[in-house]
């Protein structure tokens, strides 16, 4: 393929099939500031942003630590807990004691406060709280599911999308190879977007998060470095991930490593009633999907007009043409170019109407056109279509298998061969070395 070529297709790896058909809560960490974090002895309270204040000042004044504070679903009703739990009853009764230069003078010696879950009564009220958080969760997922007022500009195109997020959300992974996760996997998306949005604002990469000089300069470098995606590492994005609320002080790293070591350990359980998902095929043309070959052809014959079992007749495909044909017409539509003539048009919509209109559904560039080595990879991640594909010839292999003649090897002059070798005559000679 030509350079001007390469640069005009744009497709660097698989796109994504389009699936089939605003929360205001706030958002976990993300420091709206609307709750107070109170001193456990005092009357000490700085705002939920500032936490660490309040945690330095319970070391220095009161020389009380709080053992795992990230793992605490709501810091300031557990700080409130425990303020009142203080003033009924002494400190000592709750927390681990913990003596410094124990082994010097008496004077110098001091005595600090550990509060942690080794207390049942500290673990029970981690759990509970954990547990209300992530039925919030849940209720703001499955509103954000269910609401269709959703209304946001493209971060790359500024295409204007209106209705449910995940059309923004599936329209960014197909058009722009920028995944984020499946939309029901997602919470708080507003703030989610919102965050990734100030990034690109202000000049960031989303996955180094390094900053440039102009849009020009981002766009060439994330694209170049395959930094269109966000990092797992950065703990920012944790809390827009549903499988970060599911486990007490579990990350979804930690989650899905449990997952798959119980995947590893079961090799006992038994598999027999179990029943792989249909595989659905979609429409070359259009969005239609079927869980049947036959009727995604048969659509495709009587909807479009298109006869792909016909094509692979008539031009005698073997299976690797027919793979590449079929990426060679999803790539051609992908991007608004009639496969038939090559004219470019503004919108799938129109080149389809085209093609229709001017009979090319079934018109064919030049083999040479297509048959290309760039088509032997698919253009959209898991296209089942390409699955039911077979070889034209493939079902004549057992009826011809025996008229197939099998011509002897000729041995009659292996044994002059034999006699005349090389390596007979360098051992009669003694020209080899031991």
């Amino acid at each position: 393929m030509a350079a001007s070529e390469a640069s005009e297709d744009g497709i660097l790896e698989p796109l994504c099939f389009p699936e089939l058909a605003s929360d205001s809560s706030p958002c976990p960490g993300s420091g709206s500031g609307a709750e107070l974090l109170v001193c456990l002895f005092c009357t000490e309270s700085v705002r939920l942003p500032q936490k660490d204040v309040v945690l330095k000042h319970l070391l220095l004044e009161h020389k009380l630590v709080i053992a795992d504070v990230k793992l605490i679903a709501d810091l300031p009703k557990y700080m409130l807990y425990w303020k009142g739990r203080f003033l009924e009853q002494p400190v000592t009764d709750f927390c681990s004691v913990i003596k410094t230069n124990s082994t010097g003078p008496a004077e110098k010696q001091e005595h600090y406060f550990l509060l942690c879950d080794v207390l049942p009564e500290d673990r029970v009220l981690r759990e509970k709280l954990q547990q209300k958080r992530l039925e919030e969760v849940l209720d703001c997922q499955q509103r954000e599911r269910d609401d269709n007022s959703f209304h946001r500009l493209c971060m790359f195109c500024s295409e204007e999308f209106s209705g449910n997020r995940s059309s923004l959300l599936n329209h960014m992974a197909r058009e722009h190879s920028f995944s984020i996760g499946l939309p029901d996997n997602i919470v708080y998306s507003s703030q989610f977007l919102d965050t990734l949005q100030d990034k690109l604002d202000n000049l960031q990469c989303l996955y180094c998060e390094k900053t440039f000089r102009d849009k020009t300069t981002l766009k060439d470098h994330m694209r170049k470095k395959a930094h269109r995606r966000i990092n797992a590492n950065n703990h920012e994005y944790d809390r827009f991930y549903v499988i970060n609320y599911l486990e007490l002080g579990k990350t979804w790293e930690e989650v899905q490593s449990e997952d798959d070591r119980e995947l590893l350990d079961d090799e006992d359980d038994d598999w027999s009633d179990w029943q792989a998902h249909p595989v659905c095929a979609v429409c070359l043309f259009c969005d239609h999907q079927s869980e049947t070959m036959d009727h995604i052809y048969t659509h495709m014959k009587e909807v479009h007009g298109f006869d792909l079992h016909h094509l692979k007749t008539e031009l005698n495909l073997k299976f690797y043409q027919q793979v590449k044909l079929v990426n060679f017409i999803r790539r051609q539509i992908h991007q608004s170019r009639c496969y038939g003539c090559q004219q470019k048009f503004d919108c799938t919509a129109d080149v389809l109407q085209h093609i229709a209109a001017e009979g090319h559904v079934m018109k064919l560039p030049e083999i040479s056109t297509w048959d290309q080595p760039q088509y032997y990879f698919p253009t959209y991640e898991n296209d089942a279509l390409l699955c039911t594909l077979t070889d034209s010839d493939e079902n004549d292999e057992t009826n011809h298998s025996e008229d197939i003649p099998v011509i002897a090897e000729d041995v009659s002059n292996l044994r002059a061969l034999k006699q005349s070798s090389v390596l007979k005559q360098l051992l009669k000679s003694g020209g080899c070395c031991n």
